[in-house]
């Protein structure tokens, strides 16, 4: 009939129920009413028959026992029959009633919880929850993708160790005769180390009141890093551009005022400064038109041409165009075009512009009496390769990371001798940006330099 009960339990169990009858027989045979011989048999009787019943009761109990353990373990098991203990069946559906319920309303505080952690993991910034010590109760996806695994019950420190945001957050969670006597919110900027560094606006902000996990404090952590490149771009790039403005204008002025006064009458000193002053304003005409092109290609960037190209056509227009400059520094322009060459996806004239910039480059750095070499070629199926390269002095590998940076120039003097703004691989850049390209620098001191522009292809 199932597992044995325990031998004490089952004596003592019979001992309370024969204690009355026991009693009640003792009594009657004290008074004479019963014989000695029938109290013993009658006594014999009875305590088979509590034996029995009290053996069917307790292993009832015991089935009631297991199935409400079963029950807590967060199992389902089969409603046992108690018919011999209506009482006990009568418990044993409420307790299943009770656990059914509980069931229920744990799914739906799972499923809450679920929930709320996908919709923190949705959050783009990273979160970090901490309860009254400070510890992490819960992060979301960009929190482990920016500062790696956060253990749960762990301190803050472990995953941000910065002294002035785990200060701001002690003074959140500080107290004083049981109530908060910080801010509710605290903001602190920072720098976070890493392979690069990101600066951060840590906002740290307390709740109402503890939350069913015991979170009492969110940190969010807002990158800044591109917008405060952006404004150390925007910057540099009103220096610079007021810069190069600046000389040639100063220039001319003092050529003015030179014309005005000591060579007023100065015929000879008229026509060397007034040719000066040409070249001066158009350095200003060259810089204030990449300026405008510039402008135009950041505004439009995000829109992808879809025209398709002839790159050899366009590579042909750009030779023709820069030939006589090339002869004039004897210097020889070489295409080399694959037959069969697919057409580009993108703009004929924004192309005309990046290859004309980079070839008008390789011509004025290259060394006399070399070639510059023109080679175009399909890379795999859809990616179309041409390389520009040059036979000069190269550039020094520590010069190739910020080539494409506006205005920055790897020797000045040389740049504004030959006419360069320091815009023109600026505009490159972003012209391939546009097409969805790549743009790849080689160099090596004192044998020359590759520049290679991939472009998406039109489909065959």
């Amino acid at each position: 009939m199932g597992e044995e009960l325990p031998f004490r339990r089952y004596v003592s169990a019979n001992v309370v129920a024969l204690a009355p009858s026991g009693v009640a027989l003792a009594i009657l045979y004290w008074m004479g009413a019963l014989a000695g011989h029938h109290a013993l048999a009658a006594f014999v009787g009875i305590a088979v028959v509590t034996a029995i019943l009290v053996h069917r009761y307790l292993h009832s109990l015991s089935r009631f026992a297991r199935f409400v353990s079963e029950l807590s373990g967060e199992q389902e098991p089969v409603m046992p029959r108690l018919s011999f203990a209506p009482a006990t069946e009568e418990l044993a559906t409420a307790a299943a009633t009770l656990a059914a319920g509980w069931r229920r309303q744990r799914a739906s505080i799972d499923n809450l919880a679920a929930s709320a952690q996908a919709i923190v993991d949705g959050l783009p910034d990273p979160l970090i929850a901490v309860d009254r010590q400070r510890r992490i109760v819960r992060s979301n996806r960009a929190a482990v993708a920016l500062l790696g695994p956060l253990l749960p019950d762990r301190d803050l420190s472990t995953g941000l160790r910065q002294p002035e945001l785990l200060a701001a957050i002690d003074s959140l969670l500080a107290t004083a005769d049981g109530n908060y006597v910080g801010p509710t919110h605290v903001a602190v900027d920072l720098v976070l180390s890493g392979v690069s560094e990101r600066d951060v606006i840590a906002h740290a902000r307390r709740l109402p009141r503890a939350a069913a996990d015991g979170s009492l404090a969110l940190v969010v952590l807002h990158d800044t890093t591109a917008l405060r490149r952006a404004e150390r771009m925007r910057a540099d790039f009103v220096a610079n551009a007021s810069h190069e403005l600046k000389t040639p204008i100063a220039g001319i002025m003092g050529f003015i005022e030179t014309l005005r006064g000591p060579a007023r009458d100065d015929a000879v000193a008229r026509e060397r400064f007034l040719g000066i002053m040409a070249e001066q304003a158009d350095r200003m005409r060259r810089l204030v038109d990449d300026l405008l092109m510039l402008s135009r290609i950041e505004q439009h960037e995000h829109a992808r041409p879809e025209a398709p190209v002839d790159v050899r056509r366009v590579l042909e227009g750009v030779r023709d165009l820069l030939q006589l400059k090339a002869s004039s520094r004897k210097v020889a322009i070489e295409l080399s075009i694959d037959p069969g060459l697919p057409q580009a996806i993108g703009d004929h004239d924004e192309l005309t512009v990046v290859f004309q910039n980079l070839v008008d480059n390789a011509v004025k750095y290259a060394k006399p009496a070399t070639t510059v070499k023109v080679a175009a070629r399909l890379v795999g199926a859809e990616r179309l390769a041409i390389a520009v390269s040059d036979e000069g002095d190269g550039i020094p590998a520590a010069h190739l990371p910020r080539l494409t940076e506006r205005f920055y120039r790897v020797d000045n003097a040389r740049s504004r001798l030959l006419g360069g703004t320091g815009l023109g691989l600026a505009i490159v850049k972003h012209v391939v940006n546009r097409h969805r390209g790549r743009l790849d620098i080689q160099s090596t001191p004192g044998k020359g330099s590759v520049f290679t522009v991939t472009l998406p292809a039109v489909a065959s």
